[in-house]
């Protein structure tokens, strides 16, 4: 019974022969190698000269941030992780093995889910925590081997920082599923279900809140320094500057590691839950199918590790991008040739040409990785058209630049989408009709797309390195010539390695959900006792999702909407933190009119207080999203109306992140084209409407279109894990109501409470911090001063005001100058 046994939670029969263990101890040795060469690189950036005095301050200032950040969203999260480990507990199932009797009981399949959930938890977090780390120590180092004049000492020290997060990714995420299969081998599906949803959900939260963190202090610095104040980005004279390098850290560092690690974890749970029924369904050996996903991961461990060494700049080369692709180029031919040798000698073609089928199938996701890489490239560049045509529609005005840059991004939607079609399309040529095997490489495809995921976090994680070394040249005011040009050319290479990146994290959890979804299929068959296989089983009218029933296509609507509320929430909540942020430099300037002639220095540390306490305060929201809305729908309703509304989160989950992440991608480099001197320059209109444009586009692309890769993965999961009760409920309509009603309780009540306005500044602060400090005006007596909280009122009644209504506005305006000038 391959279709039963193949199904999340089932028992796998197969048998771990002599070659599968030595394969199993070689992933976790690779696994501790990718862990010490980790060490060893981070070592030699810490080796690395720190710089100036002034250097090494803005630098300690921003470690302090992060760091003071990171460590209270953990606590947060922490708290919130404390119910959804009994969650994962109670919807385990006891798993029973072929001959009827328990492999797994009840208690031991929950507790033993629950430890997997809290480890994959814990690794990613760990992940994000070691990235960022490192990163807020790289990134003084590398300016200061900017500031000697040399690229190649430059390039080396950032991209080797971001070598420790892609090397702490690999390695985790490695060891973490070989340790599993190791100790549960027949059982371990069930249990490696919880790993994955634990890496998911933690990569959620650290998107989001890093996401609200970074992009609120952007928008900001941003709205107040380059439009207002007329200074340029970075510059120390800006109260939100430390801030938002601090975001560039927590966001694109700590955030996208995690991304990545569940990414990486999801495709190769997906790929071990497929592969046995897959193989036995071509009369192979079924641990073949179990193994060679993990043998595939060890082999793109050892290339990303050759990868990341071979990062290395010539005297030639006058940007930092060619050695970069250099690097990434040979990783994916050591994979290629590694992949083939084991698919070819192990696998073998002793059943249909087996071993050259797995191999195409993670060669078509090394090709697949590639094609995103350059459309993501070709729409967000600016030596392509997109862009330069956003730059261009910026001499007209703020609206035509959003225009455009929303036109790109929808565009950049359909040929993503296209491609990932495709390759799906080969997975399922190369399957030849047997609709298990095809699903089996469909997981391999994603498996292929990640496989130099080590290369690819770095890659990430360079960005942010770059660009808060960029911030710290800036901030000291001690590079010019060659360094200055050194530096610009990093941050320039950075943003563009940002942004391939955030296309292979869309497109690897578009198919990861795809195979994770066959496994949907899969378990109902196994819940429902249906003993079918193969394609019998898929087309079943008791699994077939037929969304011209009524009830399964308001699955199918719910699940169309939820990227969109997603998007809405986390959107919101940057534009919320950002007025305030806005108000508190505003205010800085207003009070403090020395700070533009250097003679007083910013409050950076009310600023960084803002944007923590508003990014902690609004991430439970999403995250109840993402964990209640299957629940409502699968108790609510039934198991169709699940799998429909998966169907449905799958596909405009995709569309959106496509959409928001290459419009805000595109947004931001057409602003920097105009910057580098084109479309009349820095001050211009032009420029200043391209900033605008930017500044829309930041939460586009750095909060809400990556969070929705997580948010996709985790819906899946949660699916998986409650869908035997949802099955073996079905008929107990008192129970499976009052579950679903109070999940849509708690998830009404968490969005009217994300939908409340802020009315003070000081909202939710302690009473003796920076915010709740810097809300409460006083006199030189220590008195507060009625003109100044007037002032503050009106900035906060003009904020809310919009563009509603213009004369109003300006009205008050005049007052609040006119208050602001008396006191």
């Amino acid at each position: 019974m391959p279709g039963v046994l193949a199904a999340e939670g089932g028992y796998q029969v197969f048998e771990l022969g002599g070659a599968e263990w030595f394969w199993l101890a070689f992933s976790a040795a690779t696994a501790v190698l990718a862990l010490l060469v980790g060490l060893s690189l981070m070592r030699g950036v810490l080796a690395a000269d720190r710089g100036t005095p002034k250097m090494i301050e803005i630098a300690e200032a921003i470690q302090e941030g992060a760091g003071a950040y990171l460590r209270r969203q953990f606590r947060t999260i922490a708290v919130i992780l404390v119910p959804l480990v009994v969650i994962v507990f109670v919807t385990s199932t006891a798993v029973a093995g072929p001959d009827g009797d328990e492999a797994l009981s009840f208690l031991q399949s929950g507790l033993y889910r629950s430890l997997a959930f809290v480890a994959g938890c814990v690794m990613s977090g760990l992940t994000g925590f070691i990235g960022m780390g490192l990163a807020v120590r790289g990134n003084v180092r590398t300016a200061a081997a900017a500031r000697s004049g040399s690229l190649p000492a430059a390039l080396k020290v950032a991209f080797r920082t971001g070598g420790v997060a892609g090397m702490f990714t690999v390695g985790l995420g490695l060891l973490g599923a070989t340790a599993i299969i190791m100790a549960f081998q027949n059982t371990s599906s069930a249990i490696l279900v919880g790993f994955g949803f634990g890496g998911s959900l933690l990569a959620l939260f650290l998107r989001v809140g890093g996401g609200i963190f970074t992009k609120a202090a952007d928008v900001g610095a941003d709205l107040v320094g380059k439009v207002e104040a007329g200074i340029p980005e970075d510059d120390p004279r800006n109260p939100a500057t430390i801030a938002d390098n601090v975001g560039d850290n927590v966001g694109d560092c700590a955030g996208m590691a995690a991304d990545l690690f569940e990414s990486y974890e999801v495709t190769l749970v997906a790929s071990i839950i497929l592969g046995v029924a897959a193989f036995e369904s071509i009369g192979a050996n079924p641990a073949l199918g179990l193994i060679f996903p993990v043998i595939a991961r060890a082999i793109g461990v050892l290339a990303s590790i050759v990868g990341v060494y071979a990062v290395r700049a010539t005297p030639q080369d006058s940007s930092a991008m060619a050695p970069i692709n250099r690097g990434f180029l040979t990783a994916g031919i050591l994979t290629i040739i590694g992949t083939g040798a084991v698919a070819l000698l192990y696998v073998g073609n002793d059943n249909g040409n087996e071993g050259w089928k797995v191999f195409a199938a993670v060669v078509t996701g090394l090709v697949l990785a590639q094609i995103v890489s350059r459309l993501t490239e070709y729409f967000t560049s600016t030596e392509t058209a997109p862009v330069r045509e956003i730059a261009e529609a910026a001499r007209t005005g703020p609206a035509t630049t959003v225009l455009s840059g929303i036109s790109s991004g929808l565009e950049s939607t359909v040929w993503a989408i296209v491609a990932i079609a495709g390759a799906l399309g080969v997975a399922i040529v190369l399957g030849g009709g047997n609709i298990q095997f095809s699903l089996y490489l469909v997981a391999l495809t994603g498996m292929g797309m990640l496989a130099t995921t080590g290369v690819v976090v770095s890659e990430d994680t360079f960005g942010p390195v770059a660009d808060n070394a960029a911030g710290i040249a800036e901030m000291s005011g001690e590079f010019e010539g060659e360094p200055e040009r050194i530096m610009v050319s990093l941050d320039a290479v950075g943003n563009t390695t940002k942004a391939v990146t955030k296309g292979f994290a869309i497109g690897s959890a578009v198919i990861a959900s795809v195979a994770l979804f066959a496994s949907f299929i899969e378990t109902i068959g196994g819940e429902l006792g249906l003993g079918l296989e193969g394609s019998e089983l898929f087309e079943s009218p008791l699994t077939s999702i037929n969304v011209a029933n009524p009830t399964t296509f308001i699955g199918l609507l719910i699940g169309g909407s939820v990227a969109f509320l997603f998007s809405s929430l986390a959107i919101r909540a940057v534009s919320r933190t950002a007025a305030v942020v806005v108000q508190e430099v505003r205010k800085q300037f207003r009070e403090h009119p020395g700070i533009m002639d250097y003679t007083e220095k910013p409050d950076h540390g009310a600023v960084i207080d803002i944007c923590t306490a508003a990014s902690l305060r609004e991430l439970t929201t999403p995250a109840l999203l993402a964990v209640l809305t299957p629940v409502i729908i699968g108790f609510g309703i039934n198991y169709f109306a699940l799998g429909a509304f998966l169907a449905a989160v799958i596909l405009t989950g995709q569309l959106m992140a496509n959409f928001l992440s290459n419009a805000g991608g595109a947004w931001d480099n057409a602003k920097k084209y105009i910057e580098d001197g084109h479309e009349g320059g820095k001050g211009s209109e032009a420029h200043k409407a391209a900033v605008i444009g930017d500044t829309v586009g930041d939460p586009f692309k750095d909060t809400a279109g990556p969070a929705l890769n997580p948010l996709i993965k985790v819906m899946n999961l949660v699916s998986l894990l409650i869908l035997p009760a949802v099955i073996n409920l079905q008929d107990n309509n008192g129970v499976r109501y009052t579950v679903a009603g109070l999940a849509l309780v708690v998830l009404l009540a968490a969005i009217a409470f994300s939908k409340r306005k802020t009315g003070t500044m000081d909202e939710g602060a302690p009473s003796d911090s920076p915010v709740a400090r810097a809300s409460r005006p006083q006199t030189t007596d220590g008195s507060e001063a009625p003109e100044r909280l007037a002032v503050d009122a009106l900035d906060r009644w003009i904020v809310d005001l919009g563009d509603e209504d213009v004369e109003l506005r300006a009205q008050l305006n005049q007052a609040r100058d006119k208050l602001g000038a008396d006191s």
